[in-house]
């Protein structure tokens, strides 16, 4: 994903409490075990925080004891062991300027993808939470909700981030009470763009706006 809003601009927009050791900004190539700032809901409400990009299940004897988990399937999120207690207690809001998805028609040819919310607002994910801790590591991090794709993404990938309406902000943190279940399914088709961009992405050291950038334009 790329995250580029200055954090003073995303704590107004959310409402929100900065909290301290934010990550850099702008990133324009943010990947998996990268410090991510979320917004959580807390004893004195909203907080904008640094997390970390991969979901450490309780149970792990260390952050690498079993797979990556940056992502949770909404359709068992409820049910999975390593989620089910999150997603009721601890969800969070996941903001990015947009994100890569990669088309993988050739498999040795992966094409990079960059999804953007088509009106050009801030794209907010549905995200979950947890603190692990254990012989004297701890460490808190995010997992990506995903759902089936749209129509408009399912050309280029099969699953979707859930991407939440400002109106939806609150149902999805705890604040408006139940039913953050029902928030758990895909854009509509006209939310998002979608532009092919260049395969430098495809790096996790490539750095810069050029990774946005057409790529019919480099």
């Amino acid at each position: 994903m790329a995250i580029t809003l200055p954090h003073d601009a995303m704590s107004q927009l959310f409402v929100a409490t900065l909290a301290n050791d934010l990550p850099e900004v702008p990133n324009y190539n943010v990947c998996p075990t990268t410090m991510v700032a979320v917004v959580t809901l807390g004893a004195t409400g909203r907080q904008y925080r640094p997390l970390r990009w991969g979901f450490v299940p309780a149970w792990y004897k260390a952050p690498n004891d079993g797979p990556l988990l940056i992502n949770a399937r909404a359709e068992t999120v409820a049910k999975k062991p390593a989620f089910r207690a999150a997603v009721r207690e601890r969800r969070c809001l996941v903001a990015c300027a947009g994100f890569y998805e990669w088309e993988r028609t050739d498999p040795k040819n992966p094409l990079p993808w960059y999804v953007t919310r088509a009106d050009g607002t801030p794209l907010v994910m549905a995200g979950i939470w947890q603190h692990w801790e254990k012989d004297g590591q701890a460490l808190t991090g995010m997992a990506v909700v995903t759902c089936g794709a749209n129509a408009a993404m399912g050309r280029i990938h099969d699953r979707l981030p859930v991407i939440l309406e400002p109106a939806d902000w609150s149902l999805w943190l705890g604040e408006a009470g139940h039913g953050a279940a029902t928030l758990m399914q895909a854009a509509g088709e006209e939310t998002l763009r979608f532009q092919r961009v260049g395969t430098e992405v495809n790096s996790n050291r490539a750095r810069g706006p050029g990774l946005i950038a057409p790529w019919n334009a480099l």
